[in-house]
């Protein structure tokens, strides 16, 4: 583990932190805002454990997931348009809170941190079955084909793992608005998934095959 990697996570880390409180907290127009204290809680507890974990175990990895630099065009635009995504999701739960538009009740908050941490769980394992996962779409040296595990049901298991995380969010903020907004990643990831698969089956060996033994790319039997 290098020292600048170190900085480089802890940095990246707060600065998340310290941004999604001010998406939050701001148009909320106050800091007693109960879910998105949860939200923060359940969101980066987690993502500081995991990286702990990724910082003692396997630093080429922690250092992939911190790279964000694209090299496709067309990816460049999903990054864009998922950022605003977030931020405009954010913003909409704090003044959704703010003045009463579309509070869910807490049995549905209750199932959305349920499935927040399915979801995270399974992050987790798709960052343990696959070594070349990365943030940027990219064809790495030696790179084979990952077909077993949860690559063995579905081509794009992290996709459909940040699916729920991203979509359960806006449960947890507790805004019906929130949730809407957050819909938008579902043609967000099939654009970037279109343009994932070309640099794949172009540039690695086997992935074409792959391709016709797994026909589904994020959820089983639907999509």
């Amino acid at each position: 583990m290098t020292k600048k990697l170190f900085f480089k996570a802890i940095i990246r880390f707060f600065l998340g932190l310290i941004f999604v409180s001010l998406c939050l907290f701001l148009p909320a127009g106050t800091l007693r805002y109960p879910n998105g204290l949860l939200f923060i809680v359940i969101l980066f507890v987690p993502m500081f454990i995991v990286g702990i974990v990724m910082m003692i175990l396997s630093t080429k990895l922690l250092a992939k997931r911190l790279n964000e630099k694209e090299s496709e065009k067309e990816q460049k635009t999903v990054i864009t348009l998922s950022g605003l995504m977030f931020i405009a999701a954010f913003v909409a739960a704090g003044l959704d809170f703010r003045f009463g538009w579309t509070p869910l009740p807490l049995w549905a908050v209750i199932a959305g941190v349920l499935i927040f941490f399915a979801a995270y769980i399974m992050y987790a394992e798709v960052l343990r079955e696959n070594e070349y996962l990365s943030r940027t779409v990219e064809i790495q040296e030696n790179q084979k084909v990952i077909d077993t595990g949860l690559y063995g049901i579905v081509r794009h298991p992290m996709y459909c793992a940040t699916l729920f995380l991203f979509l359960s969010s806006g449960i947890v903020l507790g805004s019906l608005v929130s949730v809407a907004i957050l819909l938008f990643y579902v043609p967000i990831i099939a654009y970037r998934m279109i343009n994932e698969e070309k640099v794949l089956e172009e540039g690695l060996l086997g992935y074409t095959e792959y391709k016709k033994r797994v026909k589904y790319k994020v959820i089983p039997f639907v999509w």
